[in-house]
């Protein structure tokens, strides 16, 4: 069984829909000739057009041209879209509710095809197990002579579709499938898909995460590359060494053997030119607790480069050391060129959780301005050693707060504020990477107060860079969480420690526990490494702009700021940014996070240069292309009482 295709008449509109834009930024990086061919625009993730039809003078006039729900066969209504579409020749590609692929008329909305994946073998009696979710986009391939569409299905199979027909391709794996639960070399492996695979120099690169963890025992989200002809792997990457493997001594009592995780769960950036690939890794098993997996832990929450055609490592840098606060690289690297002391650099931009951007030349891992070895504190957890120090950019500086104390605590009153502080005090407060600590502590705390928690910072959608300037926009969150941990049940596989508990820490009155901005734009200069500015992302939540004890306070709620997970786009001209979406669970929905206004900015002074009032909040990073001469901006959307959709603005 191959899945399911639906197909619709492609209209006349479409075929004879011609390219009439000419990219300037040619060879400067970002999409080209108007399409969008990568999930971020370009291979380097830039998130960049250089389309300047829509320009600060007239972006106020922008409204819907069309509106495509993001149709799946799901029952029931589908809400947690974060799907960026590609665009190819007139048409968008994008992942679907149920984990669904499907081809929409990038002119009009209309439906082209729409593929439903078959079951996982072992799949069709539980419905639990088989696809769900939107993903976060598709890839697109072609070697001259037939377009491929490339697709992470959530159940952990790469999935090769014909562009035209939407039909599985024949020769590639299994009827169009290959299992990347396959030679991962751990019994029972079980992973998942959440992003996007990546193609170039004829190699497809998909990404997994284990399915299941039941202790410090997992599976690794090894790396591997496919030929996008017949799927036949082509190399394997152990983010977890194995054997004789450069690193395996990082891992101490030979703990690489058991330990999982370590992979990359965001989206995967690629230099075509150089051909090599940069992977942005994850926290080993477990994130919170990692007694069980001694020393720094390579390649867990670096920056690694391979060789996409061999899989070989060109050269790594871990930016975390044997990590323990779930600060997964959230988003991927950015490509960029800049000029840095005198001299043209190809560079790699490394934003994170914890609120740091990491840059280095792309091409053999040297840091742009110093990375310092810092000590940090250690933890008094049984077992647990973590290391002495950790990796400080000396430049940039942070683009969101660091560590915790009381003067981040909610100050709109001095009562709030004492109530704040009363919470506050049942927990332990510091620097960054401040250990976990545990629930039941002698002193009578109850975890760990850290900030930024694990939400971010910076989150999956990921910072955006103009390309030809250098100038990277980074939308960050300003979210504490507690770390609190307990003994594990000692049966099983089962670490000695767990996390337990609440994770977001109570505010007074229902409030945030910390003062705002709770959501903030930052303008950083690569160049120099400077900021440029930084902006609040919008206004306060509803929740705190009508608070009862907050009225006739004089407070100015516009500059407060939503912390949904916004995404940017950067033109020739603007920047673009929403609120982001409050769907889900977890950080994207506290204080009721997000809205539909979606902003125009001057990319030089973050001025606010247009709003547009969407029909449902923006859920996914946005895009752009020019089609029979109109330029439009293409974003996810939905809210708890919008089903998922694709939203269209262009000007009239």
């Amino acid at each position: 069984m191959t899945g399911r295709t639906m197909r619709l008449t492609v209209t006349g509109a479409l075929v004879a829909a011609t390219l009439v834009w000419a990219s300037s930024a040619q060879g400067q990086g970002g999409a080209p000739d108007g399409e969008w061919k990568f999930y971020a625009g370009d291979g380097g993730h830039t998130q960049y057009t250089a389309l300047d039809q829509i320009d600060r003078d007239n972006a106020g006039e922008l409204q819907v041209a069309w509106r495509w729900q993001a149709e799946n066969s799901a029952e029931g209504p589908f809400y947690n879209f974060e799907s960026t579409p590609i665009m190819v020749g007139g048409v968008l590609y994008t992942s679907t509710g149920a984990s669904e692929v499907a081809a929409v008329n990038a002119a009009t909305g209309e439906t082209l095809w729409l593929f439903t994946p078959a079951p996982k073998v072992g799949a069709e009696a539980d419905p639990a197990r088989r696809p769900q979710g939107s993903g976060r986009g598709v890839a697109y391939w072609t070697d001259g002579d037939q377009e491929t569409i490339f697709h992470n299905v959530s159940d952990g199979r790469l999935l090769a579709l014909d562009a035209t027909t939407g039909l599985p391709r024949a020769g590639f794996g299994d009827g169009g499938y290959v299992d990347l639960s396959r030679d991962i070399d751990r019994p029972g492996a079980e992973v998942r898909c959440i992003s996007t695979p990546i193609v170039s120099n004829d190699v497809v690169v998909a990404q997994v995460v284990p399915a299941r963890e039941s202790g410090y025992e997992a599976t690794p989200g090894h790396i591997r590359g496919y030929d996008p002809r017949t799927g036949e792997q082509l190399w394997i990457f152990h983010v977890v060494p194995q054997g004789d493997d450069f690193g395996v001594e990082s891992w101490e009592n030979e703990s690489w053997r058991y330990t999982g995780h370590a992979g990359v769960w965001t989206q995967l950036t690629v230099d075509e030119e150089l051909g090599y690939l940069y992977l942005p890794t994850e926290v080993a098993t477990n994130d919170w607790y990692g007694g069980h997996r001694p020393g720094d832990n390579l390649f867990a929450e670096s920056v690694v480069c391979l060789d996409i055609r061999t899989g070989e490592r060109v050269w790594h840098y871990q930016l975390i050391h044997h990590g323990v606060w779930d600060y997964d690289n959230p988003s991927p690297p950015t490509l960029v060129d800049v000029t840095h002391d005198g001299r043209r650099i190809k560079a790699v931009a490394m934003v994170t959780k914890q609120g740091y951007t990491y840059v280095f030349d792309r091409e053999d891992g040297t840091p742009l301005w110093p990375i310092i070895e810092m000590p940090v504190p250690q933890s008094d957890v049984p077992g647990e050693q973590l290391s002495a120090t950790q990796p400080i950019p000396s430049r940039p500086a942070p683009f969101d707060r660091q560590g915790f104390t009381v003067d981040d605590l909610i100050d709109f009153t001095p009562e709030i504020r004492a109530e704040a502080m009363e919470i506050a005090a049942n927990y332990r407060m510091g620097p960054l990477y401040s250990p976990p600590s545990l629930i039941n502590d002698p002193s009578g705390t109850k975890g760990t107060l850290v900030l930024p928690g694990w939400g971010g910072g910076s989150s999956w959608p990921g910072a955006a860079v103009d390309a030809e300037e250098g100038i990277l926009f980074v939308p960050s969150l300003t979210v504490p969480v507690v770390v609190s941990l307990a003994p594990g049940d000692p049966g099983g596989t089962n670490p000695d420690y767990m996390r337990v508990g609440p994770i977001y820490p109570p505010g007074p009155r229902g409030l945030p526990l910390v003062k705002p901005p709770w959501g903030r734009i930052t303008a950083i200069d690569l160049n120099t490494g400077d900021h440029l500015w930084m902006r609040p992302l919008g206004g306060a939540p509803r929740e705190v702009r009508e608070h009862p004890d907050l009225q006739g306070l004089g407070l100015d709620f516009s500059t407060m700021g939503q912390n949904g997970r916004p995404g940017a786009l950067v033109t020739k001209t603007l920047l673009f940014m929403g609120e982001g979406g409050g769907v889900r669970g977890g950080v994207a929905s506290l204080f009721g996070a997000g809205g539909p206004t979606f902003r125009a900015y001057d990319k030089r002074t973050g001025e606010v240069v247009a709003e547009i009032i969407l029909p449902a909040n923006p859920t996914a990073p946005p895009m752009s292309y020019m089609l029979n001469g109109k330029q439009y901006i293409c974003v996810a959307a939905a809210t708890l009482e919008s089903p998922a959709e694709l939203i269209a603005i262009a000007l009239p």
